[in-house]
């Protein structure tokens, strides 16, 4: 079995990459077979600890796992563009974007797995299918399939050469005083705890968002976010390092939770990009939804 290695999974040792997709087999038994040289990375043989590049090619004896059977579900999507190449879907808040060996039901792979069949591209694996970005579980809103490999990587280019724009709406906590600004921090890895990101991480890359303050509100800020970047966890850990957390985020230092919500209150709301095979600009946009207008409410009365 063969897996490429794009920047949604850069950066991680590969015993914990594989430990994430491989079914039934622990990390220890993950480090044995790698130890072994069942699991080449680049046709060469790797430590457990190997920390992963994007471009890197795993290639890992079958004989030696069980993979994920991964089953198409009937769920509902919200298609808000597609043509024969893409399609932008509205995921809502709490719905993994991809399966885990933990939960393999219900993620938004199922639901296009249901809907467009073999019509997925397979860069990434079946575990991936489709999938060219990452919103975490609890981030709701705007998100780019592609239906074939000639998109994916061309969608996946498009992201590299900073030729998307992609804009977020946060509450978060505290009033921030300046109207416009820039948070240009690397992120990388947390030293401590690998599923937390961190500025000035290990491994840390550049990593630039763009604050515009919307609305003040009582004890917090309703604000639009540009990605220049698309590190794991940016605007959760760019917004938390200069005191101001997303709402309800308590992995990043939100704290005690006033308003309950589905962890952190952010949506990607905007989307401006250029299909494969065509040259007209496509610009989405989406309304607020049902948990942002609930803190929104909340904190206007």
């Amino acid at each position: 079995m063969k897996i490429n290695i794009d920047e949604l999974s850069e950066d991680i040792r590969i015993d914990s990459y594989l430990a994430e997709i491989m079914q039934d087999l622990s990390r220890s038994r993950l480090q044995t077979i790698i130890k072994s040289g069942k699991c080449l990375v680049n046709s060469k043989e790797v430590k457990p600890s190997y920390c992963l590049r994007v471009g890197d090619i795993i290639d890992i004896d079958e004989t030696q796992t069980v993979s994920l059977q991964i089953l198409p579900e009937n769920i509902p999507l919200k298609i808000i563009w597609e043509n024969a190449d893409m399609a932008v879907i509205n995921k809502p808040s709490g719905m993994l974007t991809h399966p885990t060996p933990i939960e393999q039901n219900g993620t938004l792979v199922n639901a296009l797995l249901y809907q467009y069949g073999e019509n997925l591209s397979n860069t990434n694996g079946d575990m991936r299918r489709g999938i060219i970005h990452r919103l975490d579980r609890n981030t709701s809103g705007l998100i780019m399939i592609a239906k074939n490999n000639f998109a994916h990587d061309f969608l996946v280019n498009e992201m590299k050469e900073h030729r998307f724009c992609k804009k977020y709406l946060a509450v978060v906590r505290g009033i921030i005083e300046k109207e416009e600004f820039e948070i240009n921090t690397p992120i990388g890895r947390h030293l401590t705890q690998p599923h937390k990101m961190a500025v000035n991480g290990k491994g840390s890359k550049e990593a630039l968002t763009r604050v515009k303050v919307l609305e003040r509100l009582d004890g917090a800020t309703l604000v639009e976010l540009t990605l220049i970047t698309g590190r794991t966890h940016q605007i959760r850990v760019h917004m938390s390092s200069i005191g101001h957390p997303v709402y309800n985020d308590t992995l990043y230092g939100f704290g005690k939770i006033k308003i309950k919500t589905e962890e952190q209150v952010l949506q990607s709301y905007k989307l401006e990009f250029t299909p494969p095979n065509s040259c007209e600009r496509i610009c989405l946009e989406i309304p607020h939804d049902e948990k942002l207008i609930k803190v929104l409410t909340s904190l206007k009365n």
